[in-house]
């Protein structure tokens, strides 16, 4: 995959997250109690409303692109490992090539 393409996927994962958090947040019986659902609007609070929903939005937007981003790590993990092998040029190995100092271009 090209990383436009991941980068690109993984944004709309996050968004629609985000939407589908913050709607099955607000359909919630506990949210519509405290948003006041109940009779003559008894228990209203907005404070779990304001409390909440910052939660509710960063989980919704971040889950998503952790699996998203895990799941295009493990596709180019197992593509790299798939690929053939590159053989060393000339036949010298790394323990036969000559040790830089660290620092040294």
């Amino acid at each position: 995959m090209k990383r436009d393409a991941v980068t690109g996927g993984g944004c709309l994962v996050s968004a629609a997250g985000v939407v589908g958090a913050v709607w099955l947040w607000g359909s919630s019986d506990r949210t519509q109690r405290h948003l006041g659902n109940e009779f003559e609007n008894n228990g209203q609070d907005f404070g779990a409303a304001l409390t909440e929903l910052p939660f509710v939005f960063l989980a919704g937007a971040v889950v998503p692109a952790v699996v998203w981003g895990l799941g295009a790590w493990l596709l180019g993990r197992r593509r790299r490992t798939g690929s053939p092998s590159v053989s060393e040029p000339s036949g010298v190995s790394e323990s036969q090539g000559v040790s830089q100092s660290p620092g040294v271009s």
